[in-house]
């Protein structure tokens, strides 16, 4: 007698809150979680979309950023992490990550430290920051965080606590959107 096989859909396994960094209304009835790093040209697709997601359904979403770098792959994921944190702690966050998203072939220190600049940032602080990894707990929390919810790559998006296994263009996340808030 053969067992069934139980398929099973993987869920978030660190809860949103108020640390996370979050865009939209606090009490959406739908919350995006992404996991993503920033060197990533995959989830440079994806903030596209999830920026147009904002904006159809600004009264029905809400975004939380987590980070997922990948260094072996992508070598500058980590400091892009670091200067939006470091950014965030002078409650940049979200200017720097659209930078980074924006500029993502300028990744490199040199680029960075101009971008840090460009925003109007304290270079030399936020450079020392990034250099020193200041923030290496809570982007390490992130990675851990997304361990634990079986992430693998990025980007790896959960769709009010549950991952979103389809794809991340704009009409298959409208679709998970309004089946979530419809649910």
């Amino acid at each position: 007698m053969s067992t069934p096989l139980q398929v099973t859909t993987a869920r978030l396994g660190v809860p949103v809150t108020d640390l996370d960094h979050a865009r939209g209304p606090v009490d959406a009835p739908v919350t995006i979680v992404e996991y993503a790093d920033f060197q990533c040209h995959f989830c440079g697709a994806a903030h596209l979309n999830l920026a147009e997601v904002l904006r159809q359904r600004a009264d029905t979403v809400r975004l939380v950023y987590r980070h997922f770098p990948i260094a072996n792959v992508h070598p500058y994921a980590e400091s892009a992490a670091e200067a939006a944190e470091a950014a965030g702690r002078r409650g940049r966050f979200w200017e720097m990550h659209d930078w980074l998203y924006d500029h993502q072939d300028q990744l490199d220190p040199v680029h960075l430290s101009l971008g840090i600049e460009q925003l109007g940032l304290p270079a030399d602080e936020v450079n020392a920051e990034v250099a020193g990894m200041a923030n290496a707990d809570r982007i390490r929390r992130d990675f851990v965080g997304g361990i634990r919810s079986g992430v693998a790559g990025t980007p790896t998006l959960f769709v009010n606590d549950v991952r979103h296994d389809a794809g991340y263009d704009l009409a298959d996340l409208l679709a998970a959107v309004d089946a979530a808030a419809n649910a």
